[in-house]
């Protein structure tokens, strides 16, 4: 029994670390971009000086009011750079933490056989003989369940990576969407 809960230990473990991976796809910054996008295809330039204005005062709208004030840079120069410098950014905080479910899938799986295997040692070498299928059941359980709980952590995993990879797909576009959006106002304000 211990040796199961020393592996379910992990398995949890893993699970919060690949939960933080799932949390940084869905939102890798504070504001959707997809209301961005929206609100500043309605409104053109105006709606983004107003949206650059309440990001400023906004602390966990860094990126956005980056990327707006890059977008309302006059030399175009200097614009290209901004924004690239934004979306540079944004590709360092969608790749954060990008290897860790992965990561905690394999943790958890060895975790589970590690365990699995002192159990197996354990139950061997202090075995006497045995005499009927019970007995035989009852002493590879503890095997079992320790690895049947570093496979539950494994899958688990492995579940918030499609999620995460899936949510953070979704994400992009809609940021990508925003991209454009800011591209071809700003393209409209040039001489």
């Amino acid at each position: 029994m211990l040796l199961a809960s020393l592996s379910a230990l992990v398995a949890i473990a893993c699970a919060l670390a690949s939960l933080q991976r799932l949390r940084r796809a869905v939102a890798p910054t504070a504001l959707s971009p997809a209301l961005l996008a929206e609100a500043i295809a309605r409104g053109g330039a105006v709606a983004r000086a107003r949206l650059c204005e309440a990001t400023a005062l906004d602390r966990e709208a860094v990126w956005e009011h980056q990327l707006l004030t890059g977008f309302a840079a006059g030399d175009r120069r200097e614009r290209d750079a901004l924004v690239s410098e934004q979306l540079t950014e944004l590709e360092g905080r969608t790749a954060r933490w990008a290897r860790v479910p992965r990561a905690c899938a394999r943790i958890a799986t060895s975790a589970g056989f590690f365990f699995a295997s002192i159990a197996l040692l354990r139950a061997v070498g202090t075995a006497a003989p045995i005499e009927s299928p019970e007995e035989v059941y009852a002493s590879l359980m503890p095997v079992l369940d320790a690895l049947a709980v570093g496979i539950a952590g494994t899958s688990f995993c492995v579940a918030i990576h499609l999620r995460a990879r899936r949510a953070l797909h979704r994400w992009t576009a809609s940021a990508d969407r925003l991209v454009a959006c800011l591209q071809s106002i700003a393209g409209q304000e040039e001489p």
